[in-house]
């Protein structure tokens, strides 16, 4: 059985010179050597309230863009490290996160409640997450995972919003 290969190159900002790891390692916030997936969730934060602005309908096509190409973008990204779903691989909580908001107005307090609960559902993976982290490989297997807790995560905001 052979040793299993250190990940020095997760932390070398050369990496990002090619456009395909720039986008999946959320513009270098996946390279955090600590909570890579906190920090682009923090990253997706200033880009969703961006895409808020345009209304839902923008928003909601966004969201299907970054989740529709970052399964070839994280697959892609994945497949050329040789790691699945490498864990500076962010581009999956960027659209999780995007997913997430599409159930709240862009004010403070509902972004940080969105960014709680994504990433309280990412991190937990309760079923049918777990499922889908461990049952699918490729791009979609990296991204499919974070758009049910995106999902999950906005349920939750969508149910606060209509009780208050």
């Amino acid at each position: 059985m052979s040793a299993r290969p250190r990940l020095r190159w997760s932390a070398d900002p050369a990496l990002l010179r090619n456009p395909i790891h720039l986008f999946a390692f959320g513009f270098g916030s996946g390279l955090m050597p600590r909570a890579p997936g906190t920090f682009g969730t923090l990253i997706a934060v200033p880009i969703v309230l961006g895409v808020m602005q345009f209304g839902f309908a923008v928003h909601l096509a966004f969201a299907i863009v970054a989740a529709v190409a970052g399964i070839w973008l994280c697959g892609e990204s994945a497949r050329r490290l040789g790691v699945h779903d490498h864990p500076g691989i962010v581009w999956d909580e960027i659209t999780g996160y995007t997913v997430t908001m599409l159930a709240a107005p862009p004010d403070w307090y509902w972004l940080a409640g969105g960014f709680v609960l994504f990433r309280l559902f990412d991190i937990w993976k309760p079923w049918p997450i777990r499922e889908a982290d461990h049952s699918l490989s490729g791009g979609l297997g990296i991204m499919l995972d974070d758009i049910i807790a995106g999902m999950f995560a906005a349920a939750i905001l969508l149910g606060t919003k209509l009780l208050i």
